[in-house]
């Protein structure tokens, strides 16, 4: 070997291995961009990338970059509508080998599905990602956020004669995530029928591979799949479960499964309907489809990366105003609550359930009373909302009620009965909500019980033909109006998941009869409930309770009123709600009832306002501790563009003063070899953090007490 060789090869093994950089640390890098190689649009932005070919229409590739995994198997078309009963589906090829695998020399010899439309696809352009829907911001949101989100828009547009299809993607900047839809659009002389549409049908790359059948539970494919066709859930994709399958695929010959059971077919279509008749000119659109393919199976990762998903397609979630639940609609109880949510620095006043406010009473002097009420809320520098529960009710006559197929009566429904959105109730239900908003200027509205997608067996024309058509129908209906009040800015407080509709916050998830126990065991609850739900939720997405009188009962023991009295549980609340970055329904007829109450109060708020941003930040589960009333509990906060980018809030439950070391990972904050870590009283450490973040802080705290580090 000569000298320059070896000088070469030393050179080589010295210098440092070049840091792959973590698209969860810093998502900068990863920008969507449009290729064009041969006959193949290739859409990608360094995470994920798909191939569409152009003719025949077919999407022929679906790779997950970052952990370079092949996730699709076989050619898949990019839609399929029943129309009239006929099928007829938007690109696709037959004839694969198999279809374990797809081998681009394949592609080739596959001619297009004979259901396909026959006729090429017509590449109708690329741009950036235009806004769905329209965002009134009017109050504190995420300083990161934004709308509509960065990232490529493509088109393609098949004509059939009598119609046309027009496929869409979007892949967005910084994010391992796509969205697909379509639009039908009429160009006959004569009125059409969509009976049923398949938005999506992927041949997956199989999680797992059994011989047997699948007795003891089913691995599926590492995808998460969100459509803004969701309802009934106040968990992630359980809101979109009634439309999106995993099937299987009896074309895979080659599966070792023996029945061919393997479920390897993502399918995407609603259950019901849409039976839509489309007019000569009209258009017809799907709902949106989002495919999240995270980079490992790595529950941290997974939860983060969804997470991420939710600020960026619905940033409206990232709003999360301190908000009061006032027990009473009397203007001066109205009053009184607003000016103490104007001292202590609370934003929202919410005229709660049980409190008389009634939404429904459209007279000329309800709407005038309560402008006057949203006006004085806001000369304070409060907003004010109320409450108007819609689904779980009963309406007379019987017929403004859903109708259950199999009786062909009322009940049966979700919540036991439910008003028909497209009857005539439901219409002007719609109407006073409508034109109370527009009147008073009220700035929130809590949708209790809202559209769980019953079905409706009655038809109630214009709007809707039957059962075919009713959850559609009444989805539209219930859509339309989130969307409108997302556009003026009101904030939507719903117990359901139609975030991507417009809405900001579910619950976090509780057992409402627990804020009847001891006090005590409702701190523990609280902080159980936001480290379990803030796994697939943003801390701003779900609301917590806190009852400050009475509620489900439990007496004296459960409710923190007289205020005064049981002050250190009161600060105990606001320290779990807050440190986790969580808002609470704060409920009763006031937030404080002495100035040592007073001050409490202006001091958690002011701590949380100062430090809003990172408590606001992701939850990093496996650097906290799930509290167990047992021991020290904490939460870590994380996120690499914020100042400070970590924060940790330990808490001890027990009755005596405990120290603890507590372990840490401040990977996702970005801070490697050594860290800056302060506390509450001003004290400064020099922390040494090893290459994969990790490193420990000793925590000493006072029995039912909170401390907090900042890291930098």
């Amino acid at each position: 070997m000569t000298s320059s060789a070896v000088c070469v090869l030393v050179a080589l093994v010295a210098a440092p291995r070049a840091q792959q950089v973590d698209w969860l640390i810093n998502a900068s890098p990863f920008r969507a961009q449009l290729r064009e190689v041969g006959r193949q649009i290739v859409l990608e932005n360094g995470l994920i990338r798909l191939k569409i070919q152009q003719d025949p229409l077919a999407l022929v590739g679906f790779e997950q970059l970052a952990s370079g995994q092949q996730l699709l198997r076989a050619a898949a078309s990019l839609g399929e509508f029943v129309i009239d009963g006929e099928v007829e589906r938007v690109g696709g090829l037959v004839d694969q080998p198999n279809r374990a695998f797809l081998l681009p020399e394949w592609l080739e010899q596959m001619p297009r599905d004979p259901l396909a439309i026959d006729a090429p696809a017509q590449f109708a352009g690329d741009g950036d990602i235009e806004a769905r829907l329209q965002w009134g911001e009017t109050r504190y949101s995420s300083p990161r956020s934004v709308w509509p989100p960065h990232g490529k828009h493509v088109s393609w547009r098949v004509d059939a004669g009598d119609h046309e299809v027009t496929v869409h993607l979007e892949i967005y900047d910084g994010l391992p995530l796509f969205c697909h839809w379509l639009e039908w659009r009429n160009t006959s002389g004569e009125s059409v029928t969509i009976d049923r549409f398949t938005s999506l049908r992927l041949p997956v790359v199989e999680a797992e591979s059994r011989v047997e059948p699948q007795r003891m539970g089913v691995q599926l494919p590492n995808l998460y799949v969100e459509t803004d066709f969701s309802f009934r859930a106040m968990s992630g994709a359980d809101g979109s479960s009634h439309c999106v399958r995993w099937t299987t695929d009896p074309d895979f010959g080659t599966q070792v499964n023996y029945r061919k059971e393997t479920l390897c077919v993502l399918e995407v279509g609603p259950e019901l309907g849409p039976s839509q008749t489309v007019a000569p000119g009209a258009t017809f659109q799907t709902f949106r489809t989002w495919v999240l393919a995270p980079d490992s199976e790595d529950r941290e990762r997974r939860s983060l990366a969804q997470r991420r998903m939710y600020r960026t397609i619905a940033p409206w979630s990232t709003e999360n105003p301190l908000m009061m639940h006032v027990r009473s609609a009397q203007p001066d109880k109205v009053r009184a609550a607003i000016d103490q949510c104007a001292e202590v620095g609370f934003e929202m006043v919410i005229l709660t359930f049980g409190s008389g406010f009634n939404i429904e009473d459209d007279s000329d002097e309800n709407l005038e009373r309560c402008k006057q009420l949203a006006d004085y809320a806001h000369e304070r520098g409060v907003q004010l909302g109320g409450y108007s529960l819609l689904s779980s009710r009963k309406i007379q006559p019987e017929s403004d009620n859903c109708i259950n197929k199999a009786t062909g009566k009322p009940g049966g429904q979700v919540f036991g009965h439910a008003p028909a959105l497209a009857s005539a109730w439901g219409q002007a239900y719609f109407k006073k909500l409508y034109r109370f908003y527009e009147y008073t200027g009220f700035d929130l509205l809590e949708h209790d019980g809202s559209y769980p997608g019953d079905p409706d067996a009655m038809a109630r024309p214009p709007l809707q033909k039957g059962y075919e058509d009713s959850r559609w129908v009444q989805y539209k209906i219930i859509a339309d109006y989130y969307k409108w009040c997302r556009a003026r800015g009101v904030y939507l407080n719903v117990p359901d998941w139609y975030f991507l509709s417009g809405s900001s916050k579910t619950g976090m998830g509780y057992r409402e009869t627990n804020w009847s126990l001891p006090r005590r065991q409702q701190v523990i609850h609280t902080r159980q409930n936001l480290f379990d739900g803030t796994r697939e939720k943003n801390a701003s997405m779900g609301w917590m309770f806190v009852p400050l009188t009475q509620y489900h009962g439990g007496g004296a023991a459960a409710t923190i009123e007289p205020l005064s009295e049981h002050l250190d549980h009161y600060r105990r609340m606001f320290e779990s709600n807050l440190g986790y970055g969580a808002q609470a329904c704060w409920r009763g007829p006031r937030l404080f009832d002495s100035q040592a109450t007073k001050a409490m109060v202006q001091a958690q708020v002011q701590w949380y306002l100062q430090h809003r941003m990172i408590l606001e930040s992701d939850v990093i589960h496996s650097s906290s501790r799930r509290p167990d009333g047992q021991d020290v509990d904490w939460v870590m906060h994380s996120s690499a563009d914020c100042d400070p980018p970590a924060m940790l809030i330990a808490y001890n439950p027990t009755p005596e003063q405990r120290k603890r070391v507590v372990p840490i990972n401040l990977y996702y904050a970005g801070l490697r070899r050594r860290t800056i870590a302060s506390n509450q009283d001003g004290e400064v450490y020099e922390l040494v953090v090893d290459p994969r973040g990790r490193s420990a802080v000793e925590v000493d705290i006072p029995a039912g007490g909170m401390v907090y580090y900042t890291f930098r």
